[in-house]
């Protein structure tokens, strides 16, 4: 790995609290480094260096905000502190502000142990490669502190969950409501937790809350995007209409239906999409990624819309998506970007755009994705002690030829890397469910074989699962 990006990753920094570069000497470090990098391009142009600082409910981040503080006021740059709120709260507050940037320290839908920092421009946008690749090289610089006249000072932020909760019900439409609804939301735990019920109350649906008791230790724990079997029991035990889930940090969505059916990200673009192509609306095409389902694709053919891949993260979607002049973009997993609504992904946001459609349109969830078949999808994670070049591998490479040459043309393969933990991800897709569930652990079994392995498998159920 480069030495410049040795931190940061895909989705800033991120990992296990106590570990470089989760400690709270490193991040002030970054902090202070991000302070350096980020200070002259306010004072360029004629104001005070402030950054936002927010954050999800995990026990870390009292530790990691204090941490952070230090190191942006070492650096003479004023913090303002929001306490927990979603990510896409502070990317909107930090536009909103005329701010020099935003920070969210959030390990989003990991387990409570692990934490991150992302960053975000002036903009809203998440910070370049060039910009991170800056911070990168001055982490290691001596730590001199500012003059006592010119230090930072910090103050907190009260109104901003007020003031993100009127931005969220700005993207739906003044004409419409959700008056006749009843809507269960489960925040995961995280850092929607009051806010998200309180858009929809608003709006008018009758909501009941779920994943809102934060202790903690319990973001992500059985509830919020990534366990949507819990959100599905709630719709149903609350005799409900709808259900909208959101991830620790709130900037992935799933949804259920009054039948306790889950719709994953795939599921929920294509409704927004839908909606768009036919009020004659959508803007150029749709950005997925390497891991969008191919049913995804062929139902957004049938509608005529254009489809792209790209690499797999919400920032290589945004990229394309600002490459092409598209509005839509997002992945499976539930981020969904909506750039003439707000400039990174946003759960509640793209909840709003699915409701808008399913309310325009009178459909229910099933009536809106009726032309779309998802094909069998069982995706694999292998974890490993560390990264590993499995392409080198003659094993890996033999046996990817062989599921390759088995699917034939019926389906897709797909073996990387994440770019947030030490984990290989191994994806196949085809018509016949078992075959592809066998193809995928099989090619996992040469992966165990062939990579140095650390723990057992990432993710529930041992990190298996067919949509």
């Amino acid at each position: 790995m480069n030495a410049s990006r040795r931190w940061f990753g895909t989705d800033g920094v991120r990992g296990k609290v106590g570990v470089p570069p989760i400690t709270p000497d490193l991040v002030m470090r970054i902090a202070f480094a991000a302070g350096r990098v980020l200070a002259p391009r306010a004072t360029a142009a004629g104001a005070r260096p402030t950054v936002l600082i927010g954050k999800d409910t995990r026990v870390s981040g009292y530790m990691l905000e204090a941490a952070m503080q230090s190191g942006f006021a070492a650096a003479g740059v004023d913090v303002l502190l929001a306490g927990p709120l979603p990510t896409p709260g502070i990317a909107y507050l930090t536009r909103a502000l005329r701010l020099s940037a935003g920070v969210v320290i959030s390990a989003s839908h990991n387990p409570y142990d692990d934490n991150g920092i992302k960053f975000f421009g002036a903009d809203g946008f998440k910070l370049d490669d060039a910009v991170e690749a800056e911070i990168e090289a001055a982490i290691d610089a001596p730590l001199d502190c500012a003059p006592s006249a010119g230090l930072g000072r910090a103050r907190r932020v009260t109104d901003a969950a007020g003031r993100y909760i009127e931005f969220c019900k700005s993207t739906f439409p003044a004409e419409l409501d959700l008056r006749g609804l009843r809507i269960v939301v489960d925040a995961a735990n995280g850092a929607a937790w009051q806010v998200a019920d309180r858009v929809l109350h608003e709006l008018g649906a009758d909501v009941v809350a779920v994943g809102n008791h934060p202790d903690g230790f319990n973001i992500n724990q059985g509830c919020g995007a990534t366990h949507p079997e819990f959100l599905a029991s709630q719709v149903i035990a609350h005799r409900a209409d709808l259900g909208l889930a959101l991830d620790g940090d709130a900037d992935r969505l799933r949804m259920a239906d009054a039948d306790g059916r889950g719709y994953d990200g795939d599921e929920l673009l294509y409704v927004i999409a839908r909606h768009r192509r036919q009020a004659a609306r959508l803007e150029g095409g749709v950005v997925g990624t390497l891991m969008s389902n191919f049913g995804f694709e062929r139902a957004l053919g049938g509608l005529g819309v254009p489809f792209v891949r790209a690499g797999v993260g919400d920032r290589y979607v945004l990229e394309l998506m600002k490459q092409r002049g598209w509005m839509l973009g997002g992945e499976n997993s539930g981020h969904i970007v909506c750039l003439d609504k707000h400039t990174t992904g946003d759960g509640l946001v793209s909840g709003l755009q699915v409701l808008t459609a399913l309310r325009v349109r009178g459909e229910t969830l099933a009536q809106a994705t009726a032309a779309m078949t998802l094909l069998p999808q069982v995706l694999v994670n292998v974890r490993t002690a560390e990264r590993f070049d499995f392409a080198a591998d003659p094993r890996v490479r033999d046996a990817a030829a062989a599921v390759e040459q088995t699917l034939a043309g019926r389906g897709r393969l797909l073996l990387r890397a994440s770019g947030t933990e030490p984990v290989i991800r191994v994806m196949v897709e085809g018509d016949d469910p078992a075959e592809v569930r066998a193809l995928a652990e099989g090619l996992a079994d040469v992966l165990r074989a062939a990579a140095p392995a650390s723990g057992s498998d990432a993710g529930p159920g041992a990190a298996i699962k067919l949509s």
